[in-house]
C-alpha cells in the first residue's frame, strides 16, 4: 500500500464528508493505493455516524472511536501501530490542510529520500492572538531542540513507515514527533511550505493554554532526548557542583574562623553568618540532587526499552 493517511478528530461531523471525498479524488487521480485512517477521540456529536456511513461507500475509509477524549497525541499512537502505508500522512479534519498537498509529501520521502517532511503554514488564516504565540513557541522548539522547522505544530507530515512505528506519542508530545524521530536516527527531515485555509465548520478545539503546555512538553521532550538513557549525567553534575561549591564557601568561612581565632582577632560566630546558611543549603541540595540522579539511574536501568535500539539494517 502507498499511502495511510492519518486523520485524527474530535466533534467534526461537517468537515467529513468533504475531506474524505476530497482525499479519494487526489488519490484517484495519482494512482495511489491507500487507507484513511479516521480517528474519533470522543466526539459529543454524530462525527461517528457520519464515518460509519462514509466506510461503508468507501472500503479505504476506516475508523476507530475512543469510549472519551484522550487527545491528539493518543490518537496518533493508535493509528500509526495500525497505519500500513509506506508513507504515512497526518492531517486535521477541519479541512484547514489540504489534501492536494498529499502527492508532493509523498514525493519527498519516496524519491528525495526524507525520513519526514513537516508542513509549514507560511501564510496562516489566523487572528494575531494565535500566531504571534506560534512564532514565539517555534523559536524556542528550534533553539531547543536543533531541528530549523518553521512550523513545528502544523497537523500536515508525512513519514516512512519505519518512522511512526519507532515512535511513542503520549500526553501531549504530538507537536515534538520530528524531536522524537530524530532521536531515534531518523535525522533526515524536511520541511515543505503547504496551503493553510481558513476553517470552514465548526470552531477551533485549542485555546490559549496549549502554548503553555506546549512550552512545558518541549522542557520535557529536551531533557529526555538529552538525558533520559544518562540521568545521572544531569543530576550528578548539577548536585556535584552545588555540593563543592557549599563545602568551598564553608572552609573559607571555617578557614577565616580558624585564622582569627590563632591571630587573636575577634570574628563572629560561624552560626550568626548568612554565608554558613547558603552553605549548609548548597550542600543538601546538591546531596538530594545527587541522589535523584542515582535513583532515577536506577529506575532507567531497569526499564523495559533500556536496550531498545533502532537497527536500520542487518547482514
Amino acid at each position: 500500500m502507498d499511502i495511510s493517511v492519518v486523520v485524527p478528530l474530535f466533534n467534526e461531523e461537517e468537515s467529513l464528508p468533504e475531506l474524505c471525498s476530497w482525499i479519494d479524488k487526489v488519490m484517484k487521480e495519482n494512482n495511489f493505493s491507500y487507507e484513511v485512517l479516521l480517528i474519533d477521540d470522543g466526539s459529543k456529536d454524530k462525527s461517528w455516524e457520519v464515518i460509519e456511513q462514509l466506510s461503508s461507500e468507501n472500503i479505504n475509509l476506516k475508523g476507530i472511536k475512543f469510549r472519551r477524549n484522550y487527545g491528539k497525541s493518543a490518537a496518533l499512537n493508535v493509528a500509526f501501530a495500525k497505519a500500513e502505508g509506506d508513507v504515512v500522512i497526518t492531517m486535521d479534519a477541519d479541512l484547514q490542510d489540504s489534501p492536494d498537498e498529499i502527492p508532493d509529501l509523498y514525493k519527498m520521502i519516496i524519491t528525495d529520500g526524507f525520513d519526514l517532511v513537516s508542513g509549514w503554514k507560511k501564510t496562516r488564516h489566523d487572528p494575531i492572538t494565535k500566531t504571534i504565540p506560534t512564532k514565539l513557541f517555534n523559536w524556542a522548539a528550534r533553539k531547543a531542540s536543533g531541528i530549523y522547522l518553521h512550523d513545528f505544530n502544523c497537523g500536515l507530515k508525512s513519514y516512512k513507515n519505519t518512522v511512526v512505528k519507532s515512535v511513542e506519542v503520549h500526553g501531549e508530545m504530538h507537536r515534538y514527533i520530528p524531536v522524537m524521530a530524530k532521536w531515534a536516527g531518523f535525522d533526515n527531515i524536511g520541511e515543505k511550505v503547504v496551503q493553510h485555509q481558513s476553517r470552514k465548520y465548526g470552531v477551533t478545539k485549542f485555546g490559549l493554554e496549549r502554548f503553555v503546555n506546549g512550552f512545558l512538553d518541549l522542557m520535557t521532550i529536551t531533557f529526555i532526548s538529552r538525558f533520559g538513557k544518562k540521568p545521572m549525567h544531569f543530576f550528578g553534575v548539577i548536585g556535584s557542583l552545588m555540593f563543592m561549591l557549599g563545602l568551598g564557601l564553608f572552609a573559607y568561612i571555617g578557614g577565616y574562623k580558624v585564622y582569627a581565632m590563632l591571630s587573636d582577632i575577634k570574628a563572629e560566630n560561624i552560626a550568626n553568618t548568612s554565608g554558613f546558611y547558603i552553605a549548609l543549603t548548597s550542600m543538601i541540595i546538591g546531596v538530594q540532587l545527587f541522589l535523584a540522579g542515582f535513583i532515577a539511574e536506577l529506575i532507567s536501568r531497569n526499564a523495559q526499552d533500556r536496550n531498545n535500539y533502532q537497527v536500520e539494517k542487518e547482514i
